[in-house]
């Protein structure tokens, strides 16, 4: 088999516009891409491997540019062929939806793969392994799935004009868009539209996934992120919509917000986080809300969880909340342990909330979040302290809120170094994680049996300091008794 017919192969497994009348069709158009003397090139063993023959093929036919992204593009525009178009692939969806969620969420997500939309390879690189602390087992991955930019696509993108199409990665009109130097490729790209509060709004998976199934519910509009009392009813639709499937959004304000503060957007997937296994510690009465079981939660960070079977009860709960934690005119300041709410004109407070339905009920837990800065933190008060910034530094958003690290692909090398140095083996350790070895020497006894579980533990108890440092309220005496004073306004 030569590797165009085993792409067609392909094609027509996943696509149902095509047949075995289109091959002829499809080898030109695949030879438009890749060049005439792909028609005698020999197949790879599996799709993924053949897709790169016929990459490195297009290359030495002088059809494209030797640059990453010029040959991601051409991945993309080949497994576009491979892929049902937008309509066809809603149309799919929505029919296997008749049959439960899961049977839709498979087949998409599945087809997402296939098509290579999902860098499945790229993902698999990724390091991951679980950290016991006193909150439970928190997940550490470093992250080695994106690939790092060619330097000729850098070089080229200084020279691109300003494109304001698409506005950006989590609009729309991404999809089926074939990339450029500074824009990923998306030929191969599907969007499943579904109603949500009255607004047209996508479902698709992020390519660079870090958890199982992780899903992107992105608003049609590109209108900057909120969290407001329609965020709540949105994440509660979403759930019912997709049961097994949790949901949350980030915050809505800098430092304490994801990397994507300009597009309405929220996450989901089919994961259950080490958040939501902690249990609720401290019992609270709403009032108002008899339908609501309300508890603050055993985690570093500050967290109120919500339970109800009343959906609206709920809702209207978790907007209570939040009108007092995150209200400009009448907000909460307490500052024996610097909560401010306003300064200088300015907001601090939001909510980052999540969603999920637990034996048929509702659970939303709403972390509190202050995105202030002081002399002392310039990079945030409630954010990750310079004692830690060697292993974390960037914003602590939805994903790490919930017990899972994404820690940068350096440390793969950088803690390699740090072990040798634990074991008096000649090294090249990072000054920056020099204090850092320094105490773990004094805390452990450290052998080549031993090491790698100890050197995970201990970036387990970094990762638990990391989140304790984004925490509102801090878990000792002054900050559970200031936390109590809130929950006492509710």
């Amino acid at each position: 088999m030569t590797a165009i017919e085993k792409q067609i192969e392909l094609i027509l497994k996943l696509n149902p516009n095509y047949s075995e009348m289109d091959k002829v069709y499809l080898t030109n158009r695949l030879l438009n891409l890749i060049g005439d003397n792909a028609l005698s090139l020999s197949a790879a063993k599996d799709f993924l491997a053949n897709l790169d023959l016929l990459v490195k093929e297009a290359v030495a036919n002088k059809k494209i540019a030797d640059t990453l992204a010029a040959k991601q593009i051409l991945e993309a525009q080949i497994m576009d062929l491979a892929t049902p178009s937008p309509s066809q692939a809603n149309h799919i969806f929505w029919d296997k939806y008749q049959a439960g969620a899961k049977e839709a969420t498979n087949w998409f997500f599945n087809l997402s793969k296939a098509n290579n939309y999902i860098q499945t390879r790229a993902i698999a690189k990724n390091i991951v392994f679980p950290a016991k602390t006193e909150y439970g087992d928190l997940e550490i991955t470093i992250n080695m799935s994106k690939p790092e930019k060619d330097p000729k696509d850098i070089a080229a993108a200084a020279k691109l004009k300003k494109a304001g199409y698409p506005a950006c990665a989590l609009c729309m009109e991404t999809e089926g868009y074939a990339g450029r130097n500074n824009f990923a490729a998306r030929a191969n790209h599907r969007i499943i539209r579904f109603l949500l509060g009255g607004k047209t709004w996508g479902f698709q998976y992020s390519p660079y996934a870090y958890f199982n199934e992780h899903a992107i519910f992105l608003d049609e509009n590109h209108e900057p992120m909120v969290i407001n009392q329609t965020t709540f009813s949105n994440l509660l639709a979403i759930v019912d919509m997709f049961p097994e499937y949790f949901v949350g959004s980030n915050a809505d304000l800098p430092i304490v917000g994801g990397s994507m503060l300009s597009h309405e957007h929220y996450q989901g997937g089919r994961h259950i986080f080490p958040m939501a296994k902690a249990p609720i510690e401290i019992k609270l009465q709403l009032a108002d809300y008899p339908e609501v079981k309300a508890g603050i939660v055993k985690w570093p960070m500050s967290v109120i969880r919500l339970i109800s079977h009343d959906k609206d009860e709920l809702i209207n709960a978790a907007e209570h909340i939040r009108k007092i934690w995150d209200n400009y005119w009448d907000n909460y300041t307490d500052e024996t342990v610097d909560v401010r709410a306003v300064t200088n004109g300015i907001r601090h407070h939001t909510i980052t909330p999540i969603a999920q339905k637990i034996a048929g009920k509702y659970q939303l837990d709403l972390v509190l979040r202050d995105n202030q800065t002081s002399n002392k933190y310039p990079d945030g008060i409630f954010h990750p302290h310079a004692d830690v910034q060697h292993i974390k530094k960037e914003n602590i958003g939805l994903i790490e809120v919930m017990g899972r690290a994404i820690l940068p692909a350096r440390l793969k090398t950088e803690f390699n170094e740090v072990k040798k140095y634990l074991l008096n083996q000649p090294n090249q350790i990072n000054p920056i994680h020099k204090e850092w070895a320094e105490q773990l020497r004094q805390k452990y006894s450290w052998s080549e049996s031993n090491s790698d579980k100890q050197l995970q533990l201990a970036v387990g108890e970094v990762f638990a300091q990391v989140l304790a440092d984004a925490g509102v309220f801090k878990r000792d005496e002054v900050g559970i008794a200031a936390f109590k004073r809130f929950c006492h306004q509710l």
